[in-house]
């Protein structure tokens, strides 16, 4: 079995003079993967803080962390002054070409802008107003933000997305094929460019916006639905809020939906 690999940025405490001046603290981790040459998987979730992820030509993964600056009062206790603007955990396992990138950001705001081989597969996630972005990265993406944005440009593979209180916009320049897709707001619009060439069957939805297409879409207008209840003398109708629509003749799924934005469906 291969060891794994623990590369430790730990304690970093930005010490301040007791003037109350505001300052930023920059590091970075460089991690080496056990096969250079192949995909990998970088994992990494925040509370606090933002996540950029850029595709590059190289074979290691170079994290840059930065912790926003944070003003150290003249507090006293008991006669003695603190001069410590707190401290910043962050941790990086590299196993098998995975990566995992772990922090104490739950406690202190961080930054992280990270530098991976364009293969490369992702996990990613915020909670506290952070946004993610991700660029020229090729694989299997899921991303998911709680009042924050999520931006993705000249992405190839495929990606399932999840915000709260943000918007998503993602532009691809490959999809995998035979592969379904999810993008999903809660109040914010959803605005997906896919490749002109592209095989797919839309399933769309959303309740306080509209919905918006270049492409020449087959929609399919859906009868209402008749369901028999569970003791055969009760019938319910129904008329499904969901607009279905084939792309150059239909292929895998892609679900878009909003509850309170518009979803935009362009062609690169």
């Amino acid at each position: 079995m291969k060891n794994i690999k623990k590369y430790i940025l730990t304690c970093l405490v930005l010490l301040l003079a007791n003037t109350g001046i505001a300052q930023s603290l920059n590091e970075q981790l460089v991690v080496p993967l056990s096969s250079p040459n192949e995909p990998g998987l970088l994992e990494v979730g925040l509370i606090k803080g933002s996540i950029t992820v850029k595709g590059y030509d190289g074979d290691t993964v170079i994290i840059n962390s930065e912790s926003p600056e944070k003003k150290v009062s003249k507090k006293t206790t008991n006669g003695m002054t603190k001069i410590s603007g707190g401290s910043v955990d962050l941790r990086a396992e590299e196993r098998n070409n995975k990566v995992s990138i772990h922090s104490n950001s739950w406690k202190n705001a961080i930054n992280l802008e990270i530098q991976v081989p364009k293969n490369f597969s992702l996990k990613l996630s915020c909670i506290n107003k952070g946004k993610l972005y991700v660029e020229n990265v090729n694989g299997e993406m899921e991303v998911s933000n709680i009042n924050g944005s999520i931006d993705m440009l000249n992405v190839s593979g495929s990606v399932v997305a999840n915000t709260t209180n943000g918007h998503i916009k993602v532009v691809f320049n490959k999809v995998s094929a035979n592969t379904n897709m999810a993008f999903s707001s809660f109040n914010k619009n959803v605005d997906i460019t896919l490749p002109a060439l592209i095989k797919a069957n839309i399933k769309a939805k959303t309740d306080g916006g509209d919905i918006y297409t270049d492409f020449d879409m087959d929609v399919d207008s859906r009868k209402p639905v008749v369901e028999k209840g569970d003791n055969g003398g009760n019938y319910k109708v129904k008329i499904e809020q969901w607009t279905y629509g084939k792309i150059n003749g239909g292929g895998p799924e892609i679900l878009m939906k909003s509850f309170n934005g518009d979803l935009y469906i362009r062609k690169k």
